[in-house]
């Protein structure tokens, strides 16, 4: 049965999977003082723990009982959650075959038993190095270097990603779209420098409003923003966005030429719709669109929002009288019709 998840902590976490409680004592023991250790005694109960786990890197027996170390780590292949998890092979094996046959289906080193500790410290050391630094690559290209939100490539693959999940059960999704009131001007008033800070510190306020672990907040260009929430209906994602009207409220930036206030503020357009088969993700930022140029028009620093139905081919449609049924709310004032 495989061992409960270590505590959270910054040590890399290495997964041991080895049917012999022997060998994954021994394989601790040489390990432990370095990283977190966690261990599976079966393939079924490995693949199962590494997509809960998420480890560093994976020590795989070979051989083993039911799934082999071959099928383990071809599943584990193709798994797009654990694809990019390092995965070395303990074997008892010597045979050169086997060895290039684990290499073809994806490991990426072999280890034989009985391990001599100094060489498996030494090759896990390399392996789980090599993957941060994969790993910090990644999240480079997927981040906003300004504001260290997701960048617009990463906000549309997840949005592709999330209407595809939330379709199979028609659940919902809304989308927040925001922009800096005034922007430009403020530029002009205070120069680019001071335009860099203030849309840092935004999008700062608007991570301490977007706080579920499953929602995701982007920087879509310039001075504009978005916030994609799975499972949110409109009155969930409006009460998101009261918040970060607060939040940006509360940075108290000085804007001595805006339009509608003493200070930075913020126009905001929600678009929320339930996800069904062949939704476009474009759907929702098309509509968030349209709400956010409504809140802009109608005197900015204010939230307007729709419940959309999915139009063909792939233009989302109100559904009903969307400025009746949801009326334009001023931040931090009143609401108007």
């Amino acid at each position: 049965m495989g061992q409960a998840l270590p505590p959270l902590s910054r040590r890399g976490l290495v997964m041991i999977v080895d049917d012999e409680i022997a060998n994954i004592e021994i394989i601790n023991a040489v390990l432990e003082d370095e990283y977190d250790v966690c261990f599976a005694l079966s393939g079924q109960e490995a693949l199962d723990l590494a997509r809960t786990a998420q480890p560093d890197l994976i020590l795989l027996d070979v051989l083993m009982p039911g799934m082999d170390g071959f099928a383990v780590c071809a599943a584990l292949k193709q798994d797009a959650t654990l694809t990019d998890v390092p995965v070395i092979f303990t074997t008892g094996l010597g045979d050169s075959e086997d060895e290039m046959r684990g290499l073809s289906l994806g490991a990426i080193d072999y280890v034989t038993k009985p391990v001599q500790p100094p060489i498996l410290r030494a090759r896990v050391a390399n392996h789980v190095e090599l993957k941060r630094l994969r790993d910090q690559l990644a999240r480079m290209a997927v981040t906003d270097a300004l504001t260290g939100l997701s960048n617009r490539r990463h906000l549309e693959r997840t949005l592709e990603v999330e209407t595809a999940r939330l379709a199979r059960q028609q659940e919902w999704l809304s989308v927040v779209m925001l922009d800096i009131d005034f922007f430009k001007q403020f530029n002009d008033a205070y120069g680019h420098p001071a335009g860099d800070r203030c849309i840092a510190m935004v999008a700062a306020a608007l991570t301490r409003a977007v706080r579920r672990a499953t929602d995701l907040s982007a920087r879509y260009g310039g001075e504009e923003f978005v916030c994609v929430l799975p499972g949110a209906d409109l009155a969930t994602a409006q009460s998101v966005a009261a918040e970060i009207g607060r939040q940006v409220r509360q940075l108290g930036i000085p804007h001595a030429r805006s339009g509608v206030d003493a200070f930075v503020t913020v126009s905001i357009g929600i678009a929320s719709a339930r996800s069904v088969a062949g939704a476009k993700p474009q759907e929702w930022i098309d509509m968030a669109d349209a709400q956010l140029y409504r809140s802009k028009s109608e005197g900015r620093n204010r939230i307007t929002a729709t419940v959309f139905e999915h139009g063909l081919p792939g233009h989302g449609q109100p559904a009903g009288n969307d400025r009746a049924a949801y009326p334009t709310a001023q931040l931090g004032l009143r609401a108007t019709g």
